[in-house]
Parts: C-alpha cells; structure tokens; sequence
C-alpha cells in the first residue's frame, strides 16, 4: 500500500501525526505482514513566508490574535508532541519560508532517503531552533542523510525540485487539500490530521480489505 502525506515542515501537527502514523503503520504491518510505502508530499503553510526566518512567536502573534492566542497554541502543541515522545522547543524555533526544504525532499526521494530527510527537518525546526530556510543549513541536514554536499548546493541553487513541487501543490489545490497533515491511501482514501494511532490502522485495514470503487480522490 502507498501512502501520500501531504504535510510542511513547520507544522506542528504534521510532525505529532507523524509519530501516530508510525505507530499505526507498525501495528498494522505486524498484523498482516503486508508494507506500508510512505512518501511525503509538499504543502506550504505560508507560501509567501520571507526567506528571512523569524521567530515562531512571533509568527503566531500575528496571526492568531495576540501573544496570549500564541502561547496557548504553542502550550497545547508542546503537551500533545510530549505525549508521543517529542520534545517541542518552540521558544527557539525559527518561522521562514519551506519551498527549499521541500525542493530538497524531492532530491532526498530519489536518493532514497526522503523519510530520513523529513525528520531531519522536523526535529530541527522543532527541537534545536535551526533555520531550515538556511541553504546551508539545509544542505547540512542532506549530508547527515547520505546526499553529497555539493550535489545538494547545486540543487537549492538551480531549479531542482521546484516543478516537482508545483505539480504536487496543485494536485492536492484540485483536489481539495486544505489543511496538513492529509494522510493519501492508494489516491483512494483521503484523511485529514493527526488522528490517534487506532483511527489510521482502521483505515489502514479498510483500504488494505477493499478493492472498493470509491475514490475519494482520483488518480493520476
């Protein structure tokens, strides 16, 4: 079974269902032997997000509603990460735009380490403040995943990865993709959120079970 997630970088959610989604997959791997292929797609938050990182808090301030509205959200999404084993730095992370990291996720996918990469990003942004708009930055974190320094700097420079991420915006824009994380199965079976573990193995079944001529979404 394929998987798509269609998720950014510095989406809270995004990274605490990501855990639930793990865990729901080994549960549902060891009961039916059967394999689960996880490939993650891009979506941006912010599309017109500076390249120039700014404080998370910040961010949140102005958008939702105040530094009270902020530190609420930031406390909620601290205790949730807590309870799958992450742990959230939200005071040192650092808001800027994502098209570079997911241009560098599609490079990662043909290396074969787009899964490594992913949370790579994510742990960066939430637990060590790390600019990941940086090129350096983010071609450091290529490196840590086997991807040879220079053919990543030359990707960021070029224009690798931007029509694979288009293409992959405007598919989940057609299709009614609104909000992240959005978990694909199959391009049959489409479910938003970070739902609990149980939630993503009973779809996990369903979809596994069936042959079903429901398509939520349609495929390519």
């Amino acid at each position: 079974m394929k998987v798509e997630v269609w998720s950014d970088v510095v989406c809270p959610w995004c990274y605490i269902g990501k855990r639930r989604f793990e865990s729901a997959v080994e549960a549902f791997e060891a009961e039916t032997g059967d394999a689960v292929e996880v490939r993650f797609r891009p979506f941006m938050l912010d599309p017109s997000a500076p390249s120039t990182a700014r404080p998370v808090l910040e961010v949140y301030e102005r958008k939702f509603g105040g530094p009270d509205a902020a530190r609420q959200l930031v406390d909620r999404v601290t205790a949730e990460a807590s309870g799958v084993g992450l742990d959230f730095r939200m005071n040192d992370a650092k808001r800027a735009n994502t098209l570079p990291a997911h241009r560098l996720l599609v490079l990662a996918e043909r290396h074969g380490s787009q899964a490594e990469l992913k949370e790579r990003l994510l742990h960066a942004y939430f637990a060590e403040g790390a600019d990941i708009g940086d090129r350096d930055v983010l071609v450091g974190q290529a490196e840590s995943v086997g991807i040879d320094s220079e053919v990543a700097r030359s990707w960021l420079a070029g224009d690798g990865g931007r029509v694979e991420v288009a293409t992959s915006l405007e598919f989940a824009a057609a299709n009614g993709i609104t909000s992240v994380p959005t978990y694909v199965f199959d391009r049959r079976v489409s479910v938003p959120g970070a739902q609990p573990p149980e939630v993503f193995v009973r779809v996990l079944q369903q979809v596994h079970a069936s042959d079903g001529p429901e398509q939520l979404i349609e495929p390519d």
